[in-house]
This record gives C-alpha cells, structure tokens and sequence, in this order.
C-alpha cells in the first residue's frame, strides 16, 4: 500500500511528511536526509541568512543541498520580529535564482511575499495557526497550509487551539489542501490527520531526534528522556509566544517576564540566538539556552536515522488504515 495524497503528488515526494524549517536544525545535510528518505526536507533561511551572514551563504545551502539529494526540498521563511533584520529581499532572490521548487513560509504578513515566489513559479505552503489566516493565505496565493496547532515547537501563536480542533475546522472552512502540523511523530497521528482531512505532516521536533540531526547527542538524548510536560512558554507578554524546553534558562525568562511583562530588554541577554547555536551544536547543555521544541517530545523514545523514521511512520500508518480502521467497519 502506498499513501498517495495531493502533498505527494503535488511535490512528486514518495511520503506525505515535511520536515518543518527549524532554527539551527535546517541546514542542507538535514534537508538532504529528509528528501533521500521520501519526505520533504527543509533549509531554514533565517538560520543560515541571519546577519551578519547574508543571502549569500542561503546560496551556498542552497547549492549543497542540490550536491546532496536529486530529490525535492524546500526553504522555509519566518516572518517573525528578530533582533536584526535579514535581508529578505535578498533571501528571495536567491531562492529564485536557484530555481527552488517549494517553500515554506510563516509568520506575519505574509502576502507580498507569497506573491513573489509563486510569480516565479514556487509551491508555496504557508504555515499558520488560525483558519482565518489560513483563508487569507490562500486568497493571496498559497497552494497549501501547514495547520500549525497549539502543541507545535517553536511559534505556537497566542489563540491556543489544539490540533484535534484546529484541523477539523480546517477541514470544514478551507477550500486549499492542508497538512497537520504540530505535536506528530507517530504513524497513528499521520493516519489521524489523513482521517480529519490533512494530505499529510510537517514534522519539527520528531526530525531533531534523527541520527542526522545536526546537534549535540546530549540535546537529542535529553528528547528521549522527556515526558510530554517538559516544555514551556516564554514570550507570552510580548504577543510572540514560543514554545522551548522547560529548563532553568526558561524559568528565569518567565519570571523576568512576570515581573516585567513586554519588556524585551530585560530578557534579551537570556534569548540570544547565539546561546540557542552554542548548546545545539557546540556545548550540548540543555539547560543554559531557550530552545524550541514541542509537546511531541514526550512522544520520542529512539534516535533512528530520518530513512528509518520515515519508513516507520508510514508503515505504521498504512498498518492502521488497512487493519485497525477497516476491520471497524461491519459487513452487512
């Protein structure tokens, strides 16, 4: 049996799974690892273009990734407040001049942008966490939205609906297709986003506990060992929510943040970039940055390489689908 969805056949990709854009993650060794093992991988720019490094060196990614995989692969675009500002004029021209088939977009004020890369002939998903965004997404050109509920890793947005919810909204007020993003790592919750009506997942946190997955052991060993409780908010008071690991650096923002609520100057020394970097890919310290991770984490119990996590979770999928699901219907 073989999962064929309007994901697979849009991006000729051999599973309906993408690897979410996640920040000091995304680079093209793990883009490429995901596309060789049927799902889409993802570049993430503002990883690899954030100042001072500029638009050139998404080229340089960009490129290595085609060395790398003859398969399809995207690039994701946060638009969402940062210390400094990237070049995303920049970012988009290279993203065209390089031909990239598909990209992923989210955040804020989208429009301009998704008009820019479908004028060039891009598949365009934007990521969001309402409906109502959803909508406008689509209106402003979209081909596809990532439905990004309230368990996710990273910017789970400030309404707080979960996926169960969410995608079956989706389902009922959307007129583009959909993937469920958000708190997946297992095949039950591909074959329970197929059933609500998702073309398939966009996975983050299940793709940072792969062999592959450019970070320290001790941060993708601190995955398995967590349970489904150990995240948290930070970012709550300035309207720009992320959910991290619940760790001491976290704790000691949401106090500064109680105490200080909207005042980013007073949190910024504990939120550099440059700390979340240094404990993914030098230290392996889970405990003295703010890293985004989502509910899923409790759901991680191994550390596979991407072609045997893809496998697995598709398997099991198919597994559900075929056998559980069919022998609940009676024959008359």
């Amino acid at each position: 049996m073989v999962l064929k969805t309007k994901l697979t056949e849009a991006l000729g990709i051999k599973y309906p799974i993408i690897q979410g854009g996640m920040h000091f993650v995304g680079y093209a060794e793990m883009a490429a690892a995901v596309s060789n093992a049927g799902g889409l991988g993802t570049i993430t720019a503002l990883t690899v273009a954030l100042p001072p490094n500029g638009a050139d060196s998404l080229r340089k990614e960009i490129q290595k990734c085609k060395a790398l995989t003859d398969k399809p692969f995207a690039v994701n675009l946060t638009l969402l407040p940062v210390g400094v500002a990237p070049d995303w004029d920049g970012i988009i021209k290279v993203i065209i001049e390089e031909k990239v088939k598909v990209c992923e977009t989210a955040g804020r004020n989208p429009v301009e942008v998704i008009k820019r890369l479908k004028d060039a002939g891009i598949f365009v998903i934007h990521k969001c966490v309402a409906v109502r965004h959803a909508q406008a997404a689509a209106r402003s050109g979209a081909d596809m939205i990532s439905m990004d509920g309230f368990d996710c890793g990273g910017h789970p947005g400030e309404e707080d609906v979960g996926n169960w919810v969410l995608l079956t909204q989706a389902a009922l007020e959307l007129n583009i297709p959909f993937v469920a993003s958000g708190g997946c790592v297992t095949g039950s919750q591909l074959a329970a986003a197929l059933a609500l009506g998702a073309e398939g997942v966009n996975m983050g946190t299940a793709f940072m506990a792969t062999v592959e997955a450019p970070i320290k052991d001790e941060i993708k060993q601190a995955m398995v060992q967590a349970k489904i409780t150990d995240t948290t908010h930070i970012f709550r008071t300035l309207g720009n929510t992320e959910r991290v690991y619940k760790n001491s650096a976290a704790k000691k923002v949401r106090e500064i943040e109680a105490e200080f609520p909207g005042q980013f100057e007073k949190i910024q020394h504990l939120v550099k970039g440059d700390l979340y970097r240094k404990s993914f890919q030098e230290t392996g310290n889970t405990d003295d940055s703010c890293w985004s991770c989502g509910q899923s984490i409790g759901l991680i119990k191994d550390i596979p390489t991407c072609k045997v996590f893809c496998d697995r979770v598709v398997a099991d999928a198919e597994d559900i689908i075929r056998n559980r699901l069919q022998g609940l219907v009676s024959k008359l």
